[in-house]
């Protein structure tokens, strides 16, 4: 008797109105998933596809081989800067609603992602960040005015107007432009890791993508150079469960990992739990310590929430649970590392307290400087001349008539 194939649609486990249902996701105990040697070949650690490398357990101890031992010093420094994110996020967001600025992007949830792996790099080494990592240009000190003033498009937009809000960059820090165009930044990245290689310095390159982008072609393009090429590059994959609108089932979470999709091209992959800023910093550390001795790529799946909508132009309130990022049982990234520092008596309620106060005033600060630059409706405005800079070594003739044009209608030579 013939059987009739049926198509599978991935359907999210909660609609809503519906409870929340995370029954999908494979948790491993904190501390149970060992740490191999970084030159460890990818056909003996496929394990940690599948498993989740966790460090700090319900109760926020440290626990097991992953264990980074992190000094306090650098413990509270990430705790500050993830806090500052948030609280940059919150007024960045707050703004867009009042129409001070057009478009904004948090990264309500998944403040470790950047936070955590961007403390395991070295300054020299080269980030191509997606559209949620504002954290490592808040990190390495690309300055809140700066990336204000890029989104509001003023006279101080670092990209001159040409970039949509949030699309920053920093070229004196190794950090390059975040594109809308989705998962480009990944093959770039194995691209300036061989070009790296072949000069014989000893940079790495790392980039980060969403479990949405994983079905664009571009991943796939930079998985097989990298692989091929013994890159020295950490590939990550933001699994925030959901891209836009549609579940990450949609993207082939469902069949195996996000990480698994790199050891059929002999790749190691490694699920983190993308809320515990010390796994964070741990898995990708093992990565990056393994590409810059020579024993090539990793792909990183950080398992993560986001918390927020997708953008602002979003309502993610039609396609999940409205109180879904409450059940995720991963928890909260700032709250958990909050909770271990106060556990092991490296920080209190007071000083969590006086932090927030804090930044919440050095984000109001810097939004007062940043509009002093000038609004969408408010001058100093960006000079229009400059959409003819930066684009030709030799300015084309048809490019010359129309600059040409400009400065007539402005009674300018």
């Amino acid at each position: 008797m013939t059987k009739n194939p049926k198509l599978h649609i991935p359907q999210p486990t909660a609609r809503p109105g519906e409870d929340p249902d995370f029954s999908y996701l494979n948790l491993s105990m904190a501390g149970a998933v060992e740490r191999p040697p970084t030159d460890a070949r990818a056909a003996d650690i496929e394990h940690l596809a599948s498993n989740l490398v966790r460090v700090l357990d319900d109760d926020h101890a440290a626990m097991g081989p992953w264990d980074p031992k992190l000094d306090s010093d650098t413990l509270i420094r990430a705790l500050r800067l993830m806090v500052l994110t948030r609280a940059y996020d919150d007024r960045m967001q707050r703004m867009q609603r009042q129409g001070k600025i057009t478009f904004y992007m948090q990264a309500l949830g998944e403040e470790a992602v950047s936070i955590g792996q961007g403390l395991a790099f070295e300054p020299g080494d080269m980030l191509f960040p997606a559209y949620r990592n504002q954290g490592l240009y808040i990190m390495r000190d690309t300055g809140l005015v700066n990336m204000m003033c890029q989104c509001l498009s003023n006279s101080r937009d670092m990209c001159k107007g040409r970039q949509m809000p949030i699309f920053y960059q920093n070229k004196k820090n190794n950090l390059f432009t975040i594109s809308g165009n989705l998962a480009t930044q990944f093959p770039q990245a194995v691209g300036w890791a061989m070009g790296s290689s072949i000069k014989g310095e000893d940079h790495i390159a790392s980039s980060w993508v969403g479990d949405g982008s994983t079905a664009e072609a571009d991943f796939h393009y930079a998985l097989t150079f990298a692989a091929v090429y013994n890159a020295p590059v950490v590939l990550n994959v933001t699994n925030n469960q959901w891209a836009i609108s549609t579940f990450q089932g949609t993207a082939g979470g469902e069949r195996r990992s996000f990480a698994a999709k790199g050891l059929g091209l002999g790749i190691p992959g490694i699920r983190v739990d993308g809320n515990d800023l010390l796994a964070v910093y741990a898995v990708t550390r093992w990565a990056a310590d393994r590409a810059r001795q020579g024993d090539g790529p990793t792909l990183i799946e950080l398992v993560t929430y986001r918390g927020g909508a997708h953008s602002t132009s979003d309502d993610p309130t039609r396609y999940r649970p409205k109180d879904e990022w409450k059940a995720f049982p991963l928890g909260d990234p700032v709250e958990r590392l909050k909770q271990h520092l106060i556990n092991t008596g490296q920080w209190s309620l007071e000083q969590q307290t006086a932090l927030e106060d804090e930044m919440k005033k050095t984000v109001f600060d810097a939004w007062k400087e940043a509009i002093s630059y000038g609004t969408l409706t408010e001058p100093p405005f960006l000079d229009v001349k400059l959409m003819f800079e930066d684009v030709f070594q030799e300015m084309p003739e048809h490019l010359k008539k129309q600059q040409e044009k400009l400065l007539g209608m402005r009674g300018e030579s």
